[in-house]
Order: C-alpha cells, then sequence, then structure tokens
C-alpha cells in the first residue's frame, strides 16, 4: 500500500505527537489512538462543552436548517461544534457556528491541506481561522472511502455529546452514532415523520435510547448549561431572521401554503424559509397542516 506522507509539512499545517502536551486528551480514551494528528487552525478548548451535528449529506431542505439552527444557538452559547465539512448536515452545522461568532472544527477524512468537497472552501477557510481542521492522515493522502468511518469514531471521541440530523436506516452517521454509544458519549436525534426516508436513522436511534432534540435550549439544560444570552446571535436575529421571519409570517395567511409558494412570495431561497417556517413554529406563529403546508396559528 502507498503511503502519502510529505517530509516537509505545508505552511500552516502542524503535526502534534500523542506525546506532546497539546495532543487531545480525549483521543487518548481511543484503543487505536493515532501517533498524532494535524491541524491546520486551532484545536478544540479542552475546557469547552463541544457538539458533534452529524448527518445526511443529501438532506432536506427543513434538515439543512434544523442543523444551522441548533448549531448557531449552541455556538452562541459557547459550545462548541465539530463536524466532516460534508455536504448537507455538516456544512450546515459549521455554517450556523460561524453566524454566531462561534468556534467550529472539521475533522477530514484526508488531507488537512486540502479542502474536500470542493464546494466549501468558503467555509473551511473561515474555519481555518476561527477554528480548525484536523484528521490523523498524512498530507497528501486523499479522501478515500475507507477513511470516513475511521473519521467518523474521532468525530465522536472529540465532542461530549453527538446530535444527529437527518439518517437514513443506513449511513456514516449511523456509524459515528454507533461510536458514539461505544464511547461513552450523549446521543441526540432529531426526530421525523415515520414515513420520511431521511428520519428513519434518527427514529430509529430514539427508539433505542437516544435522547429527543427538542431544541438546543433544552440540550443545554441537559449538558448543565446556563443558556445565555449572546451579543453575535441576538444581533445575527435581530438584523436578519427578523427579517426573514417577517417576510414569510406576512406572506401567510390562513390559506395554506407551500414552502414553493413561500420562496416564490419572498424571493428568498428555500433555506432560509424553511428555517423562518421552523423558528416561527417555534414560537408557536405558524402551523403546518399539511405535509409542507403551512398556515398562521395566530
Amino acid at each position: 500500500m502507498k503511503k502519502y506522507i510529505n517530509k516537509e509539512l505545508p505552511e500552516g499545517i502542524r503535526y502534534i505527537s500523542r506525546s506532546e502536551k497539546e495532543f487531545p486528551e480525549k483521543l487518548l480514551e481511543l484503543s487505536d489512538c493515532p501517533d498524532g494528528i494535524y491541524v491546520r487552525g486551532k484545536l478544540p478548548d479542552p475546557k469547552k462543552k463541544t457538539v458533534a451535528i452529524v448527518g445526511a449529506r443529501m438532506c432536506s431542505a427543513y434538515g439543512r436548517a434544523t442543523a444551522s439552527y441548533f448549531a448557531r444557538v449552541l455556538a452562541a452559547n459557547d459550545v462548541q461544534i465539530i463536524s466532516g465539512l460534508a455536504l448537507g448536515i455538516d456544512g450546515a452545522a459549521h455554517e450556523g457556528a460561524l453566524m454566531a461568532g462561534g468556534a467550529t472544527f472539521a475533522v477530514m477524512a484526508g488531507d488537512v491541506s486540502v479542502c474536500y468537497p470542493r464546494g466549501h472552501i468558503e467555509l473551511y477557510e473561515q474555519m481555518r481561522k476561527t477554528g480548525g481542521i484536523l484528521s490523523e492522515e498524512p498530507c497528501g493522502c486523499p479522501p478515500l472511502p475507507r477513511l470516513f468511518p475511521k473519521r467518523n469514531r474521532l468525530i465522536s471521541i472529540l465532542s461530549d455529546v453527538v446530535l444527529v440530523v437527518e439518517a437514513k436506516e443506513k449511513s456514516g452517521s449511523l456509524i459515528t452514532a454507533d461510536f458514539a454509544a461505544e464511547q461513552g458519549r450523549d446521543l441526540f436525534a432529531v426526530p421525523g415523520r415515520l414515513e420520511d426516508e431521511l428520519s428513519k436513522g434518527c427514529n430509529e436511534l430514539i427508539s433505542q435510547g437516544a435522547g429527543i432534540a427538542i431544541s438546543p435550549e433544552r440540550m443545554l439544560e441537559i449538558m448543565g448549561e446556563k443558556v445565555k444570552k449572546s451579543d453575535n446571535s441576538e444581533s445575527f436575529s435581530e438584523n436578519v431572521l427578523a427579517r426573514q421571519e417577517n417576510m414569510v409570517y406576512s406572506c401567510l395567511s390562513l390559506q395554506p401554503k407551500t414552502l414553493e409558494d413561500l420562496c416564490k412570495a419572498t424571493k428568498l431561497s428555500i433555506t432560509s424559509v424553511t428555517e423562518s417556517v421552523m423558528l416561527l413554529q417555534l414560537q408557536g406563529l405558524v402551523k403546518e397542516i399539511g405535509r409542507n403546508r403551512y398556515v398562521r396559528s395566530v
């Protein structure tokens, strides 16, 4: 088997061996603890709580909005967010944390100096400046399929809590959930409709004893963290979300409208509309009366 190792690390990349003081203590819990890790940016702060948010790559707009919302609220309350920089739920979680001005970290299945997938290059660049990119694989190593399960065990061991948002019955997210259970991490899942393929994995986890992720505030309470206000989160919600929510709410009436109807009326993206509808539902202002059909509650 060919080994991909650079004798000289690219600029900005550090290698931290297991014998060094800076090496994450949580990794030492692994029976197959890596000899060292490659880091671009910072390591997660061991004094702060860390939540891993994982889920489907081909997620729904609702799942993406939910991941972003949970990450934003948790990050606004000084909780670090960790995921795998993949498309879908992973990317939404990183974005949500960054929106709140929080720290977020990605564990890669290959070379930390290469953004994978390439479509997340902007996220990658933001994260290496304010958070960090980690991998146990040497520089020059491509993201081979067999390395993703290995990567998932690092995501779970580096976290205190693992949250699964949308997952099919057989998926990489459930591999991460299995690792979390084996490693003694608290596991939560976002419940979904019984008939939805993307909800089957989460609903199954809940049936097996995973916590039900009702809200990020509830998760914070269970984690023993006080829910506090954050200037960044408050500013974001006042300046952006409030405007979006008002736009969406003003387009609703007692006549049901679909998400597509609301997108056309507001000129907002499907992600923005779904997130606004979800937040309005949490406030009791909107209710769903059929599959993706919404009306005003008040």
